[in-house]
């Protein structure tokens, strides 16, 4: 079978910034809001600290009409700030996606899908 095992090398996003179109796995914090069934009105919610994967770009449209610059977007269209920018939810770290298992790409398209899966697995081709 194929090594699948893999390394990531995270960067805090207060040094470094990757390029512009990187799908990257991103660390990030902020507060979840209060939950006013069972919180106070004044309690400010739990402290999360998670990892999503999402893309980096230098200028992002929301649907609203907004201009983003230097963000994180998720598969939803959330826009997400590196940290100690001014945001509810920032970005503390990245790191770029790891390859496909046993390959050296991102992605694989087309009539090489069924090689790639076939190579990962250690099977042999279908005849």
């Amino acid at each position: 079978m194929t090594n699948l095992n893999t390394v990531v090398t995270w960067v805090d996003a207060r040094d470094r910034l990757p390029r512009s179109g990187t799908p990257v796995a991103a660390a990030i914090t902020g507060r979840y809001p209060a939950d006013s069934v069972t919180e106070s009105d004044t309690a400010l919610g739990e402290e999360f600290w998670l990892v999503r994967p999402m893309y980096f770009t230098t200028l992002h449209w929301s649907e609203d009409g907004a201009e983003h610059r230097d963000c994180f977007v998720d598969s939803d269209g959330i826009v997400r700030l590196p940290y100690g920018l001014t945001s509810a939810e920032t970005v503390t770290h990245w790191a770029e996606l790891p390859t496909l298992p046993g390959g050296r790409t991102h992605a694989v398209l087309g009539k090489d899908v069924q090689t790639a899966l076939q190579n990962a697995w250690g099977a042999r081709p279908i005849a």
